[in-house]
């Protein structure tokens, strides 16, 4: 793919696309359609024809740099959080189901509260999308695959609107499985979130009622997604020497490292919006 990856066909969110690239994603699916971690096939398919038109048609992603995501092999995606929930993680999601040839299924790392919610759980663990905890991310990627990390977490989503192109402290974990398991790291930007979910206050007391972290206050009455169109920007591959038992001083450094290269994924991302809006007729 080239830097500024194309929509791979018009109908990319179709039975059709969806069923064939389900059947060429590197996946070992026993006679009853699960995987050895327990990934539904029939789950990803019904998930991604969801996602598919999400990404292509109401979110309108356009995606640069897929090309730095190896078409095999162990990798870890961290990136930036923002938006109120987690809709940068489900885009990224549909980038290397849809952008990638052959085509690859991210694992994101779920908040611990998701396994509170029965239906959210199941669903979660069907589409491959699993509890943060390190054992079950090591496993996932001594099976070669692609693992997704946002290591602001929660708080990375919680942010506000006029915050949303700002990176908050990130967990230092990512880099340590990085190092012990020999897994480069890809780091990307998503622009988009916060204006989809334009977030003015959060509601922590209500969220704790309902199991989540916080509900977010918009603008408006229902806190739903706007149509907004989207940036995922991808960087090169970072690798990282080291066992993962370095001190910690010498881990938050290169966790650095990799939060200063977001933030100019973000920058440039910025810069290209800001370019788009002004080659619009009156634009400035």
């Amino acid at each position: 793919m080239g830097e500024d990856a194309q929509h791979t066909a018009a109908n990319s969110g179709s039975n059709d696309e969806v069923a064939a690239r389900v059947a060429r994603l590197d996946l070992s699916f026993n006679e009853h359609g699960f995987d050895r971690f327990g990934v539904s096939r029939d789950s990803i398919a019904a998930g991604m024809r969801v996602m598919g038109w999400l990404y292509r048609n109401y979110f309108r992603v356009r995606c640069h740099g897929v090309e730095h995501i190896p078409p095999r092999g162990r990798v870890i995606l961290v990136g930036n959080h923002s938006g109120g929930y987690a809709i940068d993680g489900g885009m990224v999601i549909a980038a290397c189901f849809f952008e990638l040839d052959p085509p690859r299924l991210a694992h994101g790392m779920a908040d611990r509260f998701i396994n509170r919610l029965p239906f959210l759980s199941q669903l979660a663990n069907r589409t491959g999308q699993i509890t943060g905890l390190p054992q079950h991310a090591r496993q996932l990627l001594s099976d070669d695959r692609v693992l997704l990390v946002f290591p602001e977490g929660a708080r990375g989503t919680s942010k506000l609107f006029w915050n949303r192109y700002t990176l908050g402290p990130f967990g230092t974990g990512f880099l340590r499985l990085a190092k012990s398991t020999g897994a480069p790291i890809v780091p990307f930007a998503y622009l988009g979130g916060g204006e989809a979910v334009p977030t003015i206050a959060n509601l922590p007391f209500l969220g704790k009622l309902l199991g989540v972290p916080y509900i977010p206050v918009t603008p408006y009455v229902l806190p739903l997604p706007l149509p907004v169109t989207s940036e995922l920007r991808f960087g090169p591959q970072m690798r990282f020497a080291g066992t993962g038992d370095e001190s910690q001083h010498l881990i938050q450094r290169e966790v650095d490292e990799v939060k200063d290269v977001i933030a100019g994924l973000i920058a440039e991302g910025r810069e290209s919006r800001r370019r788009g809006v002004a080659a619009l007729p009156g634009g400035r």
